[in-house]
Parts: structure tokens; C-alpha cells; sequence
């Protein structure tokens, strides 16, 4: 048995979702705020048996890219008369972060 913890970026979870609910596989989602404004991420968690592992990172590589996105950066804190001209950057976001964790004991409550 292994837990596997996917850390998803919030635009790629609605279809990851649904893939995994199609291939008849639960999760467990949970939202998480991200180090950037505006980037929310969902941390999913699903228990499963060894020969499904390769199936669902399989399906989460599938369906979650990483792409550019155009963010404006947030001005530091300034003293009077300080100037802070802020030009968007370009950050990569999106993809996946997959954990697979052991388990020696699973109970469905």
C-alpha cells in the first residue's frame, strides 16, 4: 500500500479530478496557498495499492503542464520619497510535485 500526495497547481486540479474520478480512483483534496499572489494549489492524497502507483502519477503527468504566467510583484516596503517601479515577470507555474510514500496501515472510516 502507498499514499501518494500530489501538489497540483489550482488551474490543472478540476481536470485532474475528473480524470481520476473517469479511472474510478478517489482523492482527497485540500486547497494551500502558494508563494506567489494569486498561485493556490491543491494538495491531493489517495491510498493505493502498489500496482496502481504508476497509473495515477501516469494520469497526474498527463494532465497537469507547467506554463509562463505574467505576475506583477508585490512593492517592499519603502521609506518616504523611495521610488518602486514594478515590472511584471514572467514565473513558471503549473506542473506537479508527486510523493509516494509507504504506508503500513490503511483504514476506511
Amino acid at each position: 500500500m502507498k499514499l501518494i500526495v500530489a501538489v497540483v497547481h489550482n488551474e490543472d486540479a478540476r481536470g485532474l479530478i475528473d480524470v481520476l474520478l473517469k479511472h474510478e480512483h478517489r482523492a482527497t483534496w485540500l486547497p494551500q496557498l502558494g508563494g506567489l499572489p494569486q498561485a493556490v494549489e491543491r494538495d491531493g492524497s489517495r491510498g493505493v495499492e502498489d500496482d496502481k502507483v504508476d497509473e495515477i502519477v501516469g494520469i497526474v503527468r498527463e494532465n497537469c503542464h507547467s506554463r509562463t504566467q505574467t505576475v506583477s510583484p508585490i512593492p517592499p516596503i519603502m521609506e518616504p520619497g523611495e521610488f518602486f517601479l514594478p515590472y511584471p515577470l514572467e514565473v513558471e507555474v503549473g506542473g506537479a510535485v508527486v510523493f509516494v510514500l509507504p504506508v503500513d496501515r490503511f483504514e476506511r472510516i
